[in-house]
């Protein structure tokens, strides 16, 4: 900050815009303002909310400046969060602008809650005592302040003798600070009864605690614990008056969660995720910001809240895809949990059954501590895995379930168990077409096919949200009833379980199904034995724990390994591993049928055998030989536009203005697998370096080489690319 004279100052404030550096602005005499106030300030015609940073301003006459028009009531944003937002602008190529926008995603919170209206006793007596009357005085003569509810509700009586009592000014009103959103963690409201292992691995977690900055991954096979032991560490985390951020790769994936937190704590963590209401999410920011939350269960947004003061991070399901934000800023959030715990000198703990091949190679090489959990929760057997041919054991013409799968489903549901059966695949089928024209359907705006979702007697387009009714005549040739589905998806795969076990309660979870809380109410079904058979996507296959389901089948155990994805088989074998790890998880003998076509493919056998470590050996060995990460470097350039020829003569253009270096190639450009989302025609670059190139110099100086984008070309950058669509 500059000062210009005894009455004039200019600061940096950080907009949320595309800017690449924070604009000037001058603090009006008497506002006092400090590098991270949030504070409202004219940007063109509008005014929008910033963040005060702490860079050298512009050498430019203050009086030719715009003031700030406000100063929010609001704790600032620490410096560790500022530095955050440098490091994930510099890492990203996004701009700085946009990354702090993703600080102040809750504007009504900028300001204080209002307070409650409320009463207090003011020492008078009613002209007439009755019972009712006298149970309210009792609990209003401690001199507390109490809401009319409140009271109410606590003496057992009706509002009315509340306000009866307060017509005759034996009240006096007062202000009460807004209620908490949750209610504060005890750390010591239940102690956890863990197994020597567990013990041993929260003694090792808990040691970080308070120790600086370290990165832990929690390795352990399914059911064995894993919750139980990081909620040890969190346990000490909040001892010491730390705040923690629980991220969790799916919402509802949260319901299990929050259940065994309360029991552990005696009181809910606090949610963030897209689903809450907006009035929650303010109160929820706000209450981090002033350091009343103290902890945070929440999906990958939860890494831009503005804690206060932030002591531990937990990143469950590591591995998980999800993790990777895709839009505007693309980020990875186990990456960046990372980076913050690093900035804030505090501990990351990293938990999986299945960790990604960058973090065990991070482990392997000593940069991460590893806890390893090797069994089951008391001494619970894994499920004898076996592979089903589906080339020797074909389905039924017209089904997609072999003839051993459905033997299985037959004797569990007989023992009164549970079966759940998995395809990553959404809606009944992912293809219809006609049998006359061969006519498909196709999304309009879009290259993809639309999805039927026979249940809402919809076509839909899984990338863009396009949706029709299906009907009745094919619109090319005109036939009536000749449409035909091709393939399996979860609603179909229900249809024919229906037509083979028609007494049995099947359900099926799929994240198109509902919303959040219909999810949870069905994971609640489903725990409490109300469903025999379950027929889900991914969203059944981590972090919960059906007490009564002895058999998991896969339907197509093939769908992810037939793509050009370096991280395909990674990817399926993590998939399959914990959608497995589902069944037995309290003792029961259990069995984990897959089917496949590919019994011999390397992840069908590692799978099978339960030899995780020789699969992940091979693994490692084969990006180290291809330099793919972590022994390398990527980054995606996508370019879309309105047109395919705008798309591909950009794409060309930043190819020609690649730089030539040594240690690292760019191929390309290439039309994207998806060619045509939402209407817009899209074409990719792949720039490949070595571990240790300045990835992002290269790609700085090549978009300052290139073309600016015109009329609707857009380029999106993509370091540490997860999807190659």
């Amino acid at each position: 900050m500059n000062e210009d004279s005894k009455t004039l100052r200019i600061v940096p404030v950080m907009v949320p815009m595309p800017a690449e550096r924070p604009y000037s602005y001058s603090v009006p005499e008497g506002m006092e303002v400090e590098p991270g106030s949030i504070v409202r300030v004219p940007l063109g015609p509008r005014e929008v909310a910033g963040i005060v940073w702490d860079t050298p301003t512009d050498r430019v006459d203050p009086k030719k400046l715009r003031p700030i028009s406000q100063v929010f009531d609001c704790p600032p944003i620490d410096e560790a969060s500022r530095r955050f937002v440098d490091w994930v602008a510099n890492w990203t190529l996004a701009a700085p602008g946009m990354v702090a926008r993703m600080f102040l995603r809750a504007p009504a919170a900028f300001d204080p809650e209002p307070p409650m209206e409320g009463i207090r006793w003011a020492g008078s007596e009613p002209d007439r005592m009755t019972d009712a009357r006298r149970r309210v005085l009792e609990l209003a003569r401690d001199g507390m302040a109490w809401t009319r509810s409140g009271i109410a509700r606590a003496a057992g009586v009706s509002p009315t003798v509340v306000n009866g009592l307060a017509e005759q000014g034996l009240f006096d009103s007062v202000d009460i600070p807004a209620p908490p959103v949750v209610a504060a963690p005890d750390p010591d409201y239940a102690q956890p009864s863990l197994s020597p292992d567990q013990q041993a691995a929260a003694d090792s977690l808990i040691e970080k605690i308070g120790a600086g900055f370290s990165t832990t991954l929690l390795d352990g096979v399914t059911g064995s614990g894993k919750t139980e032991v990081y909620l040890e560490a969190i346990a000490e985390a909040v001892r010491r008056g730390k705040q923690v951020l629980v991220l969790v790769p799916e919402i509802a994936l949260t319901a299990a969660f929050l259940e065994r937190f309360h029991d552990r704590f005696g009181a809910r963590p606090a949610e963030w995720h897209s689903d809450l209401a907006p009035r929650t999410r303010e109160r929820v920011w706000r209450q981090v910001a002033e350091g009343r939350v103290r902890v945070v269960a929440g999906a990958r947004s939860s890494l831009f809240l503005p804690f206060r003061d932030l002591g531990l991070i937990v990143v469950d399901e590591e591995h998980d895809p999800a993790y990777k934000q895709e839009d505007r800023v693309y980020y990875s959030a186990r990456d960046m949990a990372v980076v913050r715990g690093h900035l804030g000198k505090f501990p990351v703990v990293l938990a999986s059954a299945t960790p990604s091949v960058e973090t065990q190679v991070n482990a392997l090489q000593g940069r991460y501590s590893r806890v390893v959990l090797p069994t089951r929760f008391a001494s619970a057997a894994m499920p004898d895995l076996r592979a089903i041919d589906m080339r020797k054991s074909p389905p039924a013409r017209g089904g997609f379930l072999s003839p051993a799968l459905l033997e299985e489903v037959a004797r569990t549901i007989e023992r009164k168990e549970q079966a759940l059966l998995f395809l990553n695949r959404r809606g009944y089928a992912p293809l219809t077409l006609c049998r006359v024209c061969g006519h498909r359907f196709q999304c309009p705006d879009c290259s993809s096919w639309l999805v039927e979702h026979r249940f809402r007697g919809k076509l839909v387009c899984h990338q863009c949200g396009h949706n029709e009714n299906r009907p009745e005549a094919c619109p090319s040739c005109g036939t009536l009833d000749h449409l035909v589905a091709c393939g399996p998806g979860v609603e179909r795969i229900a249809e024919e379980i229906d037509r083979h076990f028609p007494d049995a309660r099947t359900i099926v979870l799929s994240s198109d199904m509902g919303g959040v809380k219909r999810l949870r109410l069905e994971f609640e079904a489903v725990a409490n034995g109300e469903a025999d058979i379950v027929v889900g996507t991914q969203l059944v296959a981590k972090g919960h724990n059906f007490r009564n389901m002895t058999l998991v089948g896969v339907i197509d155990a093939d769908i992810g390994l037939a793509n050009g994805d370096p991280r395909a088989a990674e990817r399926t074998f993590q998939l399959l591993n914990q959608v497995t790890g589902r069944a037995g998880r309290t003792g029961k003998r259990s069995l984990g049928l897959i089917q496949t076509y590919q019994p011999h493919h390397p992840v069908m056998r590692a799978l099978v055998s339960g030899d995780a470590k020789a699969f992940y050996e091979q693994e490692i060995a084969a990006r180290e030989r291809e330099h793919l990460p972590p022994f390398g470097r990527l980054a995606a350039l996508v370019v879309s536009a309105a047109t395919r020829a705008e798309a591909e003569a950009h794409a060309r253009a930043l190819r020609r203005a690649a730089p030539e270096v040594s240690d690292i190639a760019i191929l390309g450009p290439a039309e994207a697998p998806l060619a045509v989302i939402a209407g817009r025609h899209r074409f990719r670059l792949l720039v490949h370096g070595e571990r240790k190139s300045d990835i992002q110099s290269y790609l700085r100086k090549l978009l300052a080489d290139a073309p600016k984008e015109r009329g609707s070309v857009r380029v999106q950058v993509d370091v540490d690319p997860q999807s190659f669509l």
